[in-house]
């Protein structure tokens, strides 16, 4: 049973897009750690429209000293580990604290940030594939992914796999020798 040409064209191409697209997403996910950036996702809309809800945000670690009034920054809010980005709209040097403020929140944040828990500063942010990170980080998410990974990699080794067992030699009962000499 061999494929046709024209099948196997199309699975080659198609198999390698598959294969581009799962290298990017990987670099757009992890990869970017190598150059300094963490990646979180944007869950709640408090800071629309600078960053989607669902947008994958990347982040640089900074110094307390180099932020601005102004400036976004990531941060974690509370005991829980819950991680935040907002603006900073004062800072307290002496204390050292930042007050912040969702772009989309009509009042500043209840309790300021204190300089120990600065992550850093928003870079850029690409829209919606938090969504996908969050998908594949998680359990179904999770297992979906490692599945669908498997079957790829068995469908596109699969082709090679069959041509080879039709090009085995056949075993010596077959061949017309006597398997009991």
């Amino acid at each position: 049973m061999t494929m046709p040409k024209k099948v196997k064209r199309i699975w080659n191409i198609a198999s390698t897009v598959i294969v581009i697209l799962v290298v990017i997403i990987a670099v757009l996910l992890v990869g970017l750690r190598v150059f300094g950036l963490q990646t979180y996702t944007v869950l709640s809309g408090s800071m629309e429209p600078t960053y989607h809800t669902g947008a994958l945000l990347y982040v640089k670690e900074v110094e307390p000293e180099e932020v601005e009034v102004g400036d976004p920054i990531t941060f974690v809010l509370n005991e829980d580990l819950v991680v935040a980005t907002h603006r900073v709209i004062d800072i307290d040097e002496e204390n050292q604290h930042f007050y912040t403020q969702g772009d989309a929140n009509e009042a500043p944040d209840g309790a300021p940030v204190h300089f120990e828990n600065l992550i850093g500063v928003p870079v850029f942010s690409i829209p919606y594939l938090g969504y996908v990170a969050n998908f594949i980080q998680k359990p179904p998410g999770l297992y979906i992914t490692i599945a669908a990974g498997a079957v790829f990699l068995l469908l596109l080794f699969l082709p090679d796999l069959l041509k080879k067992t039709e090009k085995a030699p056949a075993g010596k009962a077959e061949s017309g020798e006597d398997p009991n000499p």
